[in-house]
C-alpha cells in the first residue's frame, strides 16, 4: 500500500502560467525547441559519432592505405622485444594502482567514488539526463510541499530508567558507568529548561536547583536538593531530584514523587495564580514517573489509567511520547486490541515514526500468522495475504531502524538504555529491545518469522547509502551521535556499511590484471612475446581478409 501513495508536486497557478507564456511566446517556444534538440543530440551523439567514424574509415580505406599501415604495424610488433611488453604492462599496472589509491582515499573521505561523482554531476547533465529524486512522493505533504529531511536530533527516552534505583545499582554490581557524560549533560539541560522556567522569576530555591542540575557529582546534586527543601519545604523540583537519584528502590522513588506531587499542588494553591508553563511541565513529569513506578511495581492497570488520563489532560504534549509508555504497558497486559487502537491514532503518515510504533505494528501483524508459519510451507505454497502483510510490516520496521533485529534475536547483547536516544540509531534500538523483547517472546513464532524475513529488507533497498524505500535515506550521522550516547564498553552497531563503488572495483580488477600480466611477462618473456605476436597477427589477418573481400580481383 505504501507504493500507492500519490505524488504531490506544487504547480504554478493558471494566471501566472498565462502571463509567462503571453509575454514572449515565440522566444519561449524557440528556447524549448533548442533545449529539446540539444538534449536529443547529446543523448545519441555517441552512436552517431561512432557510425560516422566507421563510415569514414570504410570510404577512405584506399586513400589512407590501411593495408600498408597494417602491414607496417605487424612488422613493427614483430620486432618488439619482451622488455617492451614488461615495461608496457608495468607502466599500466602502476597507473591503475595510483588511480585505485586515489579513488580509495576519496571514498574513505567523502563516501563516494570520484569518477562516479564527476560522471553524474557533470557528464550526465550534458547528455540530457535528469537526476531523479528518490524521496519525492512518499514524503510529500498534502499541501504539495516536500517535508524537510529529518536530522540527527536527539530525543528524550520515554522509558528512561531511574538513576538511583536502576542505573546506580548496575554500577554497584559491575563497576561500569551505564551513562555517558554527554547523555547526562543533555538531561541536565532538559531539567533546567522544563523545571526552572523564566529566569527573571526565579525564587531562591529555584536558583539552587538550577545549580543542582549542573553539578557533575551526584552527592553534590543531592546536597543541593536538601538545601532547596530547607529554603522551601514545598519545593517539588527538589523532591523530583531526590526521587531520581537518592532513592535506591522504586518504592522509595514512588513515595518521593508523591511527595513532590503534593508539594507542587499545595504551592499552586498558596500562590493562587494561573499555572505557568514551568508548573505544567513539572506536573506532567511527576505524573508520568508515578505511572512508570506503578508499571515497574506490577500495578499495570493503574499505570495504564494514569497514562490515559495524562494524555487526555495534556493532549498538546505529544512530543513527550507518552503513548510509547502506554503501548508498552498495554502489551504487558496483552490487550492487543487496545494496542491496535493506539497505533491507529499515532501510526499516521503525517506523524513522526519511532521504533516502538513500527515494530509494535509488525509484532501485531506477525502475531496473527506466526503460530502456523513455516518457511518450508511458505516456499511451497507461497505467502498468504496475512503473511504478506506481516512480512511487509517487518520490512518497514527494519528499514526504519535496522539495528533492532539483532537485539530481539539475541545476536547481540543488551545494555541499559540511555536517557536520550537517536531515532533510527543504535541507541533507539537498545531502548526498544530492552523493554519489548519479552513481548516478542510471548507471541509464539513471532521471533521465528522475524528471523526468516528481516534480512530481505536490504535486498529491497538497492543502495542503502543513497536511496530509501518507505522512509528517507538512512542518515549518515547516526554513528557519531550513538557513540556519544552509548557507553564505551558497548559495541555500537553501524548501518549501512559503505559499499565499494563500481569504479573502485573496476580499477582494482584492472590493476590486478595488469600486474599479473607484468609478472608473467617478466617471468616468461618468450612465451608472452609469442602470445602478443599471435594476437597482433590474428588482428592483421582479419583486416587482410576484409581487404580481400573488398578487392576480389587481387586474389588472382
Amino acid at each position: 500500500h505504501w507504493h500507492m501513495i500519490p505524488l504531490f508536486t506544487a504547480q504554478p497557478s493558471g494566471k501566472n502560467m498565462e502571463d509567462a507564456t503571453s509575454s514572449n511566446p515565440q522566444s519561449i517556444g524557440f528556447t524549448e525547441k533548442l533545449k529539446s534538440w540539444l538534449s536529443w543530440s547529446w543523448t545519441y551523439i555517441c552512436a552517431v559519432w561512432f557510425a560516422m567514424v566507421l563510415t569514414m574509415i570504410y570510404v577512405l580505406r584506399s586513400p589512407l592505405k590501411l593495408q600498408d599501415t597494417l602491414t607496417s604495424a605487424s612488422v613493427f610488433l614483430n620486432t618488439l622485444t619482451p622488455k617492451f611488453y614488461v615495461a608496457l604492462t608495468g607502466t599500466s599496472s602502476l597507473i591503475s594502482g595510483l588511480i585505485l589509491i586515489f579513488e580509495w582515499w576519496y571514498f574513505r573521505k567523502y563516501g563516494t567514488s570520484f569518477i562516479e561523482q564527476v560522471s553524474v554531476s557533470h557528464l550526465r547533465p550534458l547528455l540530457g539526463g535528469v537526476e531523479s529524486s528518490t524521496t519525492t512522493g512518499l514524503f510529500s505533504s498534502v499541501n504539495g510541499e516536500a517535508e524537510p529531511r529529518p536530522s540527527c536530533k536527539v530525543w528524550r527516552n520515554p522509558l528512561n530508567l531511574f538513576r538511583g534505583a536502576e542505573y546506580s545499582r548496575y554500577t554497584w554490581v559491575t563497576g561500569k558507568e551505564p551513562l555517558t557524560y554527554y547523555d547526562m549533560n543533555l538531561s541536565a539541560q532538559d531539567h533546567q529548561t522544563f523545571f526552572t522556567g523564566d529566569t527573571q522569576q526565579l525564587k531562591p530555591e529555584d536558583t539552587v536547583m538550577q545549580k543542582a542540575w549542573r553539578e557533575r557529582n551526584p552527592q553534590a546534586r543531592i546536597r543541593a536538593a536538601y538545601q532547596a527543601i530547607e529554603m522551601n519545604h514545598e519545593c517539588a523540583a527538589a523532591y523530583v531530584l531526590l526521587a531520581e537519584e537518592e532513592a535506591t528502590t522504586i518504592t522509595e522513588a514512588e513515595r518521593l514523587f508523591k511527595q513532590a506531587l503534593r508539594s507542587g499542588k499545595r504551592e499552586q494553591r498558596v500562590q493562587d495564580q494561573i499555572t505557568t508553563g514551568k508548573d505544567i511541565n513539572l506536573l506532567v513529569y511527576i505524573k508520568r514517573r508515578l505511572a512508570m513506578c506503578a508499571r515497574k511495581l506490577g500495578r499495570i492497570k493503574e499505570a495504564v489509567k494514569m497514562m490515559r488520563d495524562l494524555m487526555k489532560e495534556f493532549p498538546l504534549l505529544g512530543m513527550l511520547n507518552i503513548h510509547e509508555n502506554l503501548l508498552e504497558a498495554l502489551l504487558e497486559l496483552q490487550a492487543y486490541a487496545d494496542v491496535q487502537a493506539v497505533l491507529a491514532k499515532y501510526d499516521d503518515i503525517s506523524l513522526p515514526k519511532s521504533a516502538t510504533i513500527c515494530y509494535t505494528s509488525a509484532l501485531l501483524k506477525a502475531r496473527a500468522v506466526s503460530e502456523k508459519f513455516s518457511p518450508e510451507a511458505a516456499s511451497r505454497r507461497g505467502l498468504s495475504t496475512a503473511e504478506m502483510n506481516a512480512v511487509e510490516a517487518i520490512h518497514r520496521a527494519v528499514e526504519f531502524n535496522p539495528h533492532v533485529p539483532k537485539y530481539l534475536l539475541e545476536m547481540k547483547s543488551l545494555i541499559l538504555p540511555p536517557e536520550h536516544i537517536l531515532k533510527r540509531g543504535d541507541s533507539e534500538a537498545v531502548a526498544y529491545a530492552f523493554f519489548h523483547l519479552q513481548h516478542w517472546k510471548r507471541a509464539e513464532g513471532a521471533l521465528n518469522l522475524l528471523h526468516c524475513t528481516w534480512e530481505g529488507t536490504f535486498r529491497i533497498i538497492p543502495y542503502p547509502l543513497e536511496k530509501g524505500h518507505l522512509f528517507y535515506p538512512y542518515p549518515g550521522c547516526t554513528e557519531t551521535a550513538d557513540r556519544e550516547l552509548l557507553p564505551s564498553f558497548h559495541e555500537v552497531s553501524v548501518y549501512p556499511k559503505k559499499e565499494l563503488p563500481f569504479f573502485i572495483l573496476f580499477t582494482a580488477g584492472l590493476c590486478s590484471f595488469t600486474a599479473m600480466l607484468a609478472m608473467l611477462t617478466h617471468q616468461f618473456p618468450e612465451l608472452m612475446g609469442v602470445f602478443a605476436k599471435a594476437v597482433s597477427l590474428s588482428s592483421s589477418f582479419m583486416y587482410w581478409i576484409a581487404g580481400l573481400e573488398d578487392h576480389p580481383q587481387s586474389n588472382s
